[in-house]
């Protein structure tokens, strides 16, 4: 299937929530649960009505994966319905060496980091994998900023592990061009897929290959396992985001 082919499919998963533009349910990708698990930009813009959607939807966890300060700096403009559990996940590692070198090269804001962070700071990805695995019954909804890159990597992790193929995880992440481009056009903000392109081009490579080096990095379940997912956590984690048990994992899987 081609790229424009899986976008168009992909499509179909959008959340038309009042206030957010960029909302989608991973279901359907591999072995993906419709339903489980939403990713979408931050909910600053939700609105009553917005949020009234989401909960009907069956949101009942909200897993934020920005820095403290930029959840400071852009609060919610409608309150959330009290019965939504937030839990903050950072996943930028700010003041580190590591976010340095990476803000000088792509902001943290193009796929060409995900592998060095995957590699180098597993341990943030897996608190955030923890986080969706052990939240309360019903809809966990995942975001950043813009849900596309911290959003798009810990869904590159799940839908890998739900046996996504990678034609399926990269139309994914493309779509939030797509999505958010009205929005960074209201600040000005340069064509963002163009940009990606001509970066991660005058570094050798592109989007794709970069998306697919990062799919190939994480071999499941062996990667959450390694990284401190427990068994009971993988269980929990299957459990809420597919359609079916996994066969048990080998000793070479682990």
């Amino acid at each position: 299937m081609t790229n424009q082919a899986m976008l168009s499919s992909a499509g179909n998963r959008e959340l038309s929530w009042d206030g957010c533009v960029n909302a989608r349910h991973l279901g359907g990708l591999g072995r993906a649960r419709p339903g489980a698990l939403v990713r979408m930009e931050a909910p600053t813009r939700l609105t009553e009505d917005g949020w009234a959607a989401a909960w009907a939807y069956g949101v009942r966890t909200v897993v934020d994966l920005r820095d403290p300060g930029e959840v400071r700096s852009a609060p919610d403009g409608a309150p959330r319905p009290a019965g939504i559990t937030t839990v903050p996940v950072p996943q930028d590692p700010v003041g580190t060496p590591f976010y340095e070198h990476w803000s000088k090269i792509d902001s943290l804001a193009s796929p060409l980091y995900f592998p060095a962070m995957l590699a180098e700071y597993p341990l943030r990805v897996i608190a955030a994998v923890r986080a969706i695995a052990t939240a309360a019954p019903g809809c966990v909804l995942f975001h950043c900023a813009g849900g596309k890159d911290r959003t798009g990597l810990l869904a590159l992790v799940l839908l890998t592990l739900a046996g996504a193929a990678p034609e399926e995880i990269i139309a994914d992440y493309l779509l939030s061009y797509e999505r958010m481009k009205h929005r960074y056009d209201e600040l000005g903000v340069p064509d963002q897929l163009t940009a990606v392109t001509e970066l991660l081009a005058s570094h050798g490579t592109t989007i794709e290959a970069s998306l697919t080096a990062s799919i190939e990095s994480v071999a499941m379940p062996g990667y959450l396992l390694r990284n401190g997912l427990t068994d009971t956590e993988l269980a929990a984690l299957h459990a809420r985001l597919t359609t079916e048990n996994p066969a048990p994992e080998t000793q070479e899987q682990r």
